[in-house]
């Protein structure tokens, strides 16, 4: 959701989302699938450190296929969504939300994958040039503010025409 909200989309065809509606570990294979179908195209897998966690051996698929997918992990140390939904409309009843996730660039590293992990801000535009600069396919995990939200949103029970913009909607 992140890259529907921020990324300006140039070309038609660029986006594959799914709508926010809390598949978890979509963003890996579906950015594999799309650069085996456009191999011509710049593909970016961007989700959060619960998302990766959830098809992380799709990494042996790129180490073994040699897709050039570059992967951005947005690490709030939280199942990002769930907790947002947890947050917003159950008073921050936190439960089973907090995660403990690997270390994203070592493990990449065991796949052969190029990484590299970042905290700051001003890191972040020389990084992701650093990122999308390498000639393989490589992982770029940043560290985010941990209850750091994301709009829009579709939330529990709501079909796609109820979709949030922003918390003042809630």
């Amino acid at each position: 959701m992140v890259a529907c909200r921020y990324a300006k989309q140039t070309k038609s065809r660029s986006n594959i989302t799914s709508g926010g509606l809390g598949t978890m570990g979509f963003a890996l294979p579906a950015a594999i699938g799309a650069k085996l179908g456009a191999p011509e195209r710049e593909v970016i897998a961007i989700m959060g450190d619960g998302g990766a966690q959830m098809n992380i051996q799709e990494l042996g698929t790129i180490m073994q296929f040699k897709p050039n997918v570059k992967i951005l992990i947005l690490n709030n140390s939280f199942l990002g969504m769930v907790r947002q939904w947890q947050e917003l409309f159950h008073e921050k009843r936190y439960s089973f939300t907090d995660i403990s996730s690997p270390n994203f660039v070592t493990l990449a590293s065991a796949y052969n994958i190029a990484g590299k992990q970042i905290s700051k801000r001003e890191e972040l535009k020389a990084s992701l040039k650093e990122m999308l600069d390498y000639p393989e396919s490589y992982l770029l995990e940043v560290a985010v503010l941990h209850e750091d939200n994301v709009f829009p949103m579709v939330p529990q029970g709501k079909g796609v025409a109820e979709i949030v913009l922003s918390k003042e909607e809630i």
